[in-house]
């Protein structure tokens, strides 16, 4: 019997309106334009606004668009898989809001939490559903509203991170066009380096945590950076040694919008031009589980069916991984 092989068959993606600038940023912290611009590439990024708007109300839309493209409606979804590490509740999870939101009432859903490798994860969890059989149609929601975790007054991390979301349809390729293979890696040890101190079990929410500042995303630079660039270009080059594709093969790499010189060190060592990277980080920042699908979504219509592209990911936890994809069609 012939292996199923899960492949992308729409992309939906959503990005707020408002505009935080560098220029914005020099009259909030202690930074400059050209700082920013030089170590991450970044420009602006993108905030959602709104009393009570979640990142459920960025997922939302992105589906939507997807539905719309494909020609489906939510109630034929089997599955919906929400990637995001700043959920609209602790519980239910943002999967279940979204489906409610859309619709899908006849979708089973959950939420995955692996930081900026949360979309590949959730991508290759999704695809193994398709591969079995089981389900027909399941839908990879990445999304983070990075503005509720992230303290203004630290120049270290308000410069990095902005909102928004991505999501793409999961069917059976009947030609073996889909996702081919995905090497998937996580070290717990490096929680230290990029976390939030309070908040879970360990050290549930108090007075004493909220005036310590204890609900913002901590992270030390240095360390997560050294560990990014090499695992990052190092999965991909090993996805690309175990599959026999040299750079000529690839026609685009889709990495993660961390940090420009991140992205730069991955193409250099899978042997990659500049213009077979996907890069929008100027625009949109790091967007955490978001950065991916918006870089397909993008994309899209540039991308020809049979196109072999790798997606790579490095996020807290530290999570990291990579992706190969077979390109199932022309979006013209």
């Amino acid at each position: 019997m012939q292996k199923r092989i899960a492949a992308i068959t729409a992309v939906g993606g959503y990005v707020p309106e408002y505009r935080l600038t560098n220029a914005e940023l020099e009259t909030m912290v202690d930074t400059n334009d050209e700082w920013i611009r030089t170590r991450t590439g970044i420009e602006e990024r993108r905030i959602l606004k709104g009393e009570g708007l979640g990142s459920s109300d960025m997922g939302v839309p992105a589906v939507l668009e997807l539905c719309k493209k494909r020609g489906i409606s939510p109630l034929d979804i089997d599955c919906l898989i929400c990637a995001t590490v700043t959920p609209d509740l602790v519980f239910p999870a943002t999967a279940n809001i979204i489906c409610d939101k859309i619709g899908a009432t006849n979708a089973f859903s959950y939420d995955i939490g692996a930081a900026c490798s949360g979309f590949l994860f959730a991508l290759t969890t999704g695809a193994s559903l398709i591969e079995s059989g089981r389900y027909k149609k399941v839908v990879v929601v990445g999304v983070d509203k990075m503005s509720s975790i992230i303290d203004y007054s630290d120049r270290a991390t308000c410069i990095i991170f902005g909102d928004g979301a991505g999501a793409v349809l999961l069917e059976e390729d009947p030609e073996g066009n889909g996702i081919q293979d995905s090497i998937l890696k996580t070290d717990g040890s490096g929680r230290q380096y990029l976390h939030m101190k309070a908040g879970g079990s360990a050290k549930p929410s108090t007075i004493e945590t909220v005036m310590a500042r204890e609900h913002f995303v901590y992270q030390e630079g240095q360390p997560v950076f050294k560990f990014a660039v090499k695992g990052m270009a190092d999965v991909s080059y090993d996805l690309m040694q175990r599959n026999g594709l040299s750079a000529d093969d690839i026609a685009w790499l889709v990495p993660h919008q961390a940090n420009l010189r991140i992205i730069d060190a991955t193409a250099n060592r899978m042997g990659l031009p500049k213009e077979k990277v996907m890069i929008n980080i100027q625009k949109f920042g790091n967007t955490t589980a978001g950065t991916i699908p918006l870089c397909l979504w993008e994309w899209e219509g540039r991308l020809k069916k049979g196109d072999n592209l790798i997606l790579a990911a490095f996020g807290g936890g530290f999570t990291w991984g990579a992706t190969w994809i077979r390109w199932a069609y022309d979006a013209g």
